[in-house]
């Protein structure tokens, strides 16, 4: 059973770069034909899908933060890395990793992390 688990700082301050990571078990990254993504939900607001690296490496990014993310891998750890720069009080949220067959995932399913708030503050 793959299980997905994120870590991060809790709290970072505007105009750092955010970096969170999440470690999978029961499964390897490399695996053919999963993606695996990072997804945020601010508070009071729906689900956004950040990214994702594909088995094979390939990276994908939402349009509307592609200038700031940047999502890696280690694959002797069977983890991946979510960096966000520049951050702001607008990227407070709950970020979730997850694997799905899909590269853009926005509904949870049994393959979610359980999600790590970050706030963004002074």
């Amino acid at each position: 059973q793959v299980q997905l688990q994120e870590s991060g700082p809790g709290l970072v301050k505007p105009s750092q770069t955010l970096s969170l990571t999440c470690t999978v078990s029961g499964g390897s990254i490399t695996t053919n034909s999963y993606y695996w993504s990072w997804i945020r939900q601010p508070p009071g607001k729906g689900m956004e899908w950040m990214g994702a690296i594909a088995y094979n490496g390939i990276t994908y990014y939402s349009p509307s933060l592609k200038s700031r993310i940047s999502i890696s891998r280690d694959t002797s750890k069977n983890q991946f890395t979510l960096q966000l720069s520049s951050v702001t009080p607008q990227d407070t949220a709950v970020y979730y990793c997850a694997r799905d067959v899909e590269v853009v995932v926005i509904t949870p399913h049994k393959y979610w992390g359980q999600g790590t708030h970050i706030t963004v503050s002074s």
